[in-house]
């Protein structure tokens, strides 16, 4: 990609300093690891964009859609002042995102809005 980045990207942080998404990254092979990176990068040079990569989940929260080989990752994600924070990644198995993947994102952009 040319040019400058919209965005920076951040890991959401807990109070313990683990950063959850960073974690679940790193348990991921290193071609999912490439596609994941190579979408998350899209996003943040070519935002704002739509489906079928990124997807609105209501109230700020977005997710990032990846393809992986043989499964489908979700990274949920919140913009803000210049930074796109990922807040919470899973391997989606069902048709709908899961509820408590939604709230624990929630949960955790309510943490950063409060900071």
């Amino acid at each position: 990609m040319r040019g400058k980045p919209k965005f920076t990207v951040n890991f959401y942080s807990e109070l313990s300093g683990n950063e959850p998404v960073r974690e679940w990254l790193k348990a991921l092979s290193s071609e999912e690891k490439k596609i994941i990176g190579a979408d998350i990068q899209i996003v943040q040079f070519s935002w704002p964009i739509g489906m079928p990569l990124v997807r609105s989940l209501g109230d700020g929260l977005w997710e990032v859609r990846s393809h992986l080989l043989n499964r489908i990752a979700r990274i949920i994600f919140i913009i803000k002042e210049e930074k796109i924070i990922l807040l919470n990644a899973f391997i989606k198995k069902t048709e709908q995102t899961p509820k408590e993947e939604i709230n624990l994102a929630r949960k955790r952009q309510r943490a950063i809005i409060e900071e």
